[in-house]
């Protein structure tokens, strides 16, 4: 789990998609295929999806999510790591990092999370350049990851955050999941035409 609802890198700009806006697939994907497009230039470098969590609690589960359903979509663009059968947690990130980088020349790293935050914001998904921080908001020492940053605020922090996760409902959880997922083949798609689709031109609007 990601620190509690800040920003990951200083100065860096970020989008706040809320799960009930109609348009917000779309949204995601044009903005994370704007990101790719600018951090992968010029050599076209892997891009690596890092989906951070564990299945063994609701609200930190996430990221496995993402990657399993990612996985089972049959996509080529992102080299997927951290699945619910596979995840990447406190215990092995450092583990997963190093065979990321043994098997993948310049990857670019796109990391998805969970984080906790405030009334408000929970639902939304936030989308940055930079670096995120796992396992801040439960005061674990883990290193920063990723270039680019997904997290999706699955409920609220600053008062026992274990108890808060492991009653997180599933059923937001599977939601935002899914529109991850949905919002990422968008960004495969983008990332591949070179025209602004008109559903896209309309949600800029």
């Amino acid at each position: 789990m990601q620190t509690i609802d800040r920003q990951t890198a200083a100065g860096t700009s970020r989008t706040k998609i809320n799960l009930e806006d109609p348009l917000a697939a779309v949204k995601f994907g044009w903005d994370l295929a704007g990101r790719l497009d600018r951090n992968s230039s010029p050599s076209g470098r892997p891009k690596v999806l890092l989906c951070i969590g564990t299945d063994r609690s609701t609200g930190d589960c996430l990221g496995p999510l993402v990657g399993s359903k990612l996985s089972a979509l049959g996509q080529d663009f992102f080299h997927v790591y951290g699945t619910l059968e596979q995840p990447v947690h406190a215990s092995n990130l450092k583990q997963k990092l190093d065979e990321i980088y043994r098997r993948h020349e310049n990857p670019l790293i796109v990391a998805v999370d969970a984080c906790l935050g405030s009334l408000e914001n929970v639902g939304c998904i936030n989308i940055g350049d930079g670096s995120l921080q796992p396992g801040a908001g439960v005061n674990k020492n883990l290193p920063p990851v990723g270039e680019i940053h997904i997290t999706g605020i699955v409920n609220v922090g600053g008062f026992m955050e274990y108890l808060v996760l492991q009653n997180t409902r599933l059923n937001l959880v599977m939601r935002m999941a899914d529109l991850i997922v949905e919002g990422l083949m968008n960004a495969i798609g983008y990332c591949t035409k070179e025209e602004v689709p008109e559903q896209v031109a309309a949600a800029l609007n």
